[in-house]
């Protein structure tokens, strides 16, 4: 790393808005004609099963996230060439609110009240989807796998039919938390997070298992102001040796450039969602030209601590990844295959899950049930623990660390509950293959 780097943080941190957006677009439209089936269920034909979402296609979330709902289109496509769901394909429709939760509500209440979607499948945000999730499910529409770990989403009573899929933020932080306790004994811990549920609830885990005292600084941002120099220097000055960082990958970016402008070098912890090698990778580099100056990327997030939930990219012999490299190759080859890709394509595969249970006359109260009777594991490394009182998803992750700009996992996945007092544990069991036709 070359210190000496002149790095104009201010003229850094506009680029979020305006570099390594890959704005695409969804399709928008009715769900048509179909006889009775779409008079009885919304966005259900005999020949159609019509879903939608808000994704962050431009503003300071799109780099690395706007791959998402493309990737899981992808997916969507490859099930409908290879006979749909029960003969009904799928028509994926997606609209960007740019991570801006007054977009998010205009955008939904247009996918509901206008396209007359069946559910709103994976939309991206803590922030954004708290916009929508009480009127979502006061209109009864399945709210299937929100992509944002927040513990919020698993709250059958309030929100029966919201589910969240990936680890949630609050076992995340426990897993990472009994990792840095473990091998970081008596260094200086500093924090850095998105100042709302994402967050929160990250803080939250580590602070189950990271004794207090070791914890030195708590620094937030919000992702609507990029100056977090003030937030760099205060944690520089408070001696930290450990930062874990739970933000976006584009602050995850302003957060490690910021360091290296004071010349300062912590370990960094972060967070899975802001930790892929290749979206940061290409951020670092692109917000240092920004600032007039040159880096290797790969150089810079080499040794950053990490979590994944499912198989790293670089296990070539998994077959999820052979899998959802032969559904991005013939339907997304214009995307990076990285992590972002994966995930789109993973959570798309549950949302096939659940429709296949659901039975071949799918109805909204029927799909909650399906998923509330608990789903296979899928291309996850832990299972879920969905059931009528729990609407979580994926209960835990392995640690890994980014190496050569891909991440190696370091020993087993672990699993753990919400709870101070529950245990962080390895996990005993084994991931399935992914079925050889690609198919649930």
């Amino acid at each position: 790393m070359n210190r000496s780097l002149r790095l104009r943080l201010p003229v850094v941190a506009a680029a979020v808005t305006a570099s390594l957006v890959a704005a695409g677009c969804g399709s928008s439209g009715s769900s048509g004609s179909g006889g009775a089936a779409a008079a009885s269920v919304p966005g259900i034909t005999k020949t159609q099963i019509l879903i939608g979402s808000h994704q962050p296609l431009t503003g300071p979330a799109a780099p690395g996230y706007s791959e998402i709902a493309p990737a899981a289109n992808a997916y969507f496509q490859y099930v409908n060439a290879h006979g749909g769901i029960y003969g009904r394909k799928i028509k994926y429709t997606y609209l960007d609110d740019g991570y801006d939760p007054s977009k998010t509500v205009s955008v939904v209440h247009q996918l509901v009240l206008q396209d007359n979607v069946f559910a709103i499948f994976n939309g991206l945000g803590t922030p954004t989807h708290l916009a929508v999730v009480k009127y979502l499910n006061g209109a009864k529409v399945p709210d299937l796998f929100v992509a944002s770990g927040c513990d919020c989403w698993n709250n059958p009573s309030t929100y029966p039919y919201t589910f969240g899929w990936q680890l949630d933020y609050v076992r995340e932080g426990k897993i990472l938390g009994a990792y840095i306790k473990q091998h970081f004994a008596g260094k200086k811990i500093g924090y850095f997070f998105q100042n709302d549920e994402f967050g929160q609830d990250g803080v939250k885990g580590l602070d189950m298992e990271i004794p207090h005292s070791q914890v030195v600084s708590r620094q937030s941002y919000v992702p609507t102001n990029v100056n977090i120099g003030p937030a760099v220097a205060a944690l520089k000055a408070s001696g930290a040796q450990v930062v874990v960082s739970f933000s976006i990958p584009a602050f995850t970016a302003l957060l490690k450039l910021g360091a290296l402008k004071l010349g300062w070098n912590p370990t960094f912890v972060v967070s899975d969602v802001g930790s892929d090698p290749i979206t940061l990778a290409g951020l670092l580099e692109a917000f240092a030209k920004q600032g007039g100056a040159t880096v290797q990327g790969n150089q810079l997030t080499q040794g950053i601590i990490t979590d994944g939930y499912l198989p790293t990219l670089g296990d070539t012999s998994n077959s999820w990844i052979a899998l959802f490299k032969k559904v991005h190759d013939t339907y997304d080859a214009k995307a990076p295959f990285d992590g972002n890709v994966a995930y789109g394509e993973a959570v798309a595969y549950a949302f096939v899950q659940a429709m296949v249970k659901a039975g071949k006359n799918p109805t909204r109260a029927s799909v909650v049930k399906a998923i509330e009777g608990g789903l296979p594991q899928g291309a996850s490394v832990a299972p879920y623990d969905y059931s009528a009182t729990d609407h979580g998803g994926i209960m835990g992750a392995f640690i890994g660390t980014i190496k050569n700009g891909a991440i190696v996992q370091q020993g087993p996945v672990w699993t753990t509950d919400t709870t101070p007092a529950g245990a962080v544990t390895p996990y005993t069991g084994t991931q399935p293959a992914a079925p050889a036709s690609g198919m649930p």
